[in-house]
């Protein structure tokens, strides 16, 4: 739970401070995904309506990042990776922190609901509340499946932005978020591998820190395995097409190979070159999973000048 006994009531809060606080990086990939989804669909979708459903799901992760720090901040004050973020470092107080993200939520859930249908507006909502509460606040610090289940808020997005242009769910609106949510463990657990020692301390039981960095390795190996023939299922519904098809037979060969390499190597091997392999995986799958929704909208594209699909 948050401690803002280390906030410096001297300072205020820079406009840098509050734009870290919703943590646009992971923002980016949830208006990436979110504009692909609506992209693909089959409904048109005026631009400056598709712009504005766009930037209130923004704001909806932006609450959900913000939500995050707050009730985190005492486990990022011990992390090194999160100890600069903008409550631990004293920039910003905790209630500054709920109180933006709680505005931010009711601010992009009502005004989504009303630019474009209630049901994406209810999605965005459910995914906020599944992030800040399910995965935040209990399955993160209760559970080693915590990257498993609440992946699932990071792999809701295109689906929002499906339902925003058909006002509901389709098979490719879920193969959309198969595809997030089965990358979701083999991308985390690849990052926890190097950054184990911070999960230790702060007791946030990742994978590694419960059943050990080997056992982690072997999930990481049959997550990527079960990933594979998902993602290229994905390019035979009615978004794929051979385009797809053929990005997604390479990014998985290249990822299959990655999470091989990692499950071969020992922890010797690892400490002794500083996780070199683990780092490359790592970055890689952060490409992975953009080439996979970049080749959907190069699908959508074709498609509109009659040159994609099967």
């Amino acid at each position: 739970m948050t401690d803002i006994s280390t906030f410096d009531d001297s300072r205020e809060g820079e406009f840098g401070d509050y734009v870290a606080l919703l943590k646009p990086r992971v923002m980016s990939l949830v208006v990436f995904t979110a504009l692909v989804g609506l992209a693909v669909a089959p409904v048109h979708v005026h631009p400056l309506l598709a712009f504005i459903s766009i930037l209130f799901i923004a704001l909806g992760g932006g609450a959900s990042g913000a939500l995050n720090m707050w009730y985190d901040a005492d486990i990022d004050t011990v992390m090194r990776r999160t100890k600069g973020r903008p409550i631990p470092a004293g920039k910003i107080a905790g209630g500054e922190a709920l109180g933006l993200g709680l505005a931010l939520s009711g601010i992009s859930v009502m005004m989504l609901g009303l630019a474009s249908n209630w049901f994406a507006g209810l999605f965005l909502a459910f995914t906020i509340f599944f992030y800040a509460v399910v995965y935040t606040m209990w399955l993160k610090r209760s559970t080693p499946q915590n990257i498993v289940i609440g992946g699932a808020a990071g792999a809701f997005p295109p689906m929002i932005g499906w339902a925003v242009a058909t006002g509901g769910i389709s098979l490719e609106s879920v193969m959309m978020f198969v595809l997030i949510f089965m990358w979701t463990p083999p991308h985390f657990w690849a990052l926890a591998l190097f950054m184990n020692d911070d999960y230790t301390k702060a007791g946030v039981p990742m994978l590694p820190v419960t059943h050990g960095r080997r056992s982690t390795r072997k999930h990481i190996l049959v997550y990527t395995i079960l990933l594979a023939p998902l993602a290229l299922g994905l390019g035979l519904t009615s978004i794929g097409g051979p385009t797809y098809m053929a990005v997604a037979l390479v990014l998985n060969a290249m990822f299959l190979r990655g999470a091989w390499a990692i499950w071969k190597r020992d922890e010797a091997q690892s400490e002794a070159d500083g996780y070199k392999v683990e780092k490359r995986f790592f970055r890689f799958s952060l490409a992975y999973l953009f080439l996979h929704f970049t080749a959907l909208l190069l699908e959508a594209g074709l498609g509109h000048w009659g040159l994609g699909g099967w």
